[in-house]
């Protein structure tokens, strides 16, 4: 990540410059301000992946002797299912129209929408913690097959043995 944060930190050197040449020779307020977020995000981006780099050390991208199969494997964990994008979109359509209707319903959108964005970001909190027990719906069907004397790959009516009539 160390070449990723180094462009960044380029595109940021950049729009400092053209922000500051821009605000000397227009005297225009609005883009100076576009300018300069636009380089402090960069280095907002910048930051984050030179963190990234010193946390995890250099990837096979980094290193000039790598070879392709030095990338092959499993990339990070990505969530399998969630239905928390759908309560995020739930809630900035109810903002979006409350904008239009009324405080009341925007109101009610940033709700949904805070809740939506708490569930995302928290859904696998302890996930990496070797202490925390497993939890989640798969495991709760895995725990009941277990309890029932059941395999918890296998179905509950194929374990019956019977048809009902």
């Amino acid at each position: 990540m160390r070449t990723e944060a180094r462009l960044f930190a380029g595109v940021a050197a950049f729009f400092a410059v053209a922000g500051a040449g821009y605000g000397w020779w227009s005297a225009e307020p609005a883009g100076t301000a576009a300018l300069v977020v636009t380089g402090l995000m960069a280095v907002l981006v910048s930051f984050y992946l030179r963190v990234q780099h010193r946390r995890r050390g250099p990837r096979a991208q980094d290193r000039p002797d790598a070879e392709v199969i030095d990338t092959a494997g499993p990339l990070d964990f990505f969530s399998p299912h969630s239905p928390w994008p759908v309560v995020v979109a739930l809630g900035a359509v109810l903002l979006a129209l409350g904008v239009v209707f009324g405080l009341w319903l925007a109101l009610i959108g940033f709700g949904v929408l805070g809740c939506g964005i708490l569930g995302l970001v928290f859904q696998h909190a302890g996930r990496d913690d070797p202490g925390s027990a497993p939890t989640g719906p798969d495991v709760a069907v895995h725990i009941a097959g277990q309890r029932d004397g059941q395999r918890a790959d296998s179905c509950p009516e194929s374990s019956s043995g019977g048809s009902a009539s």
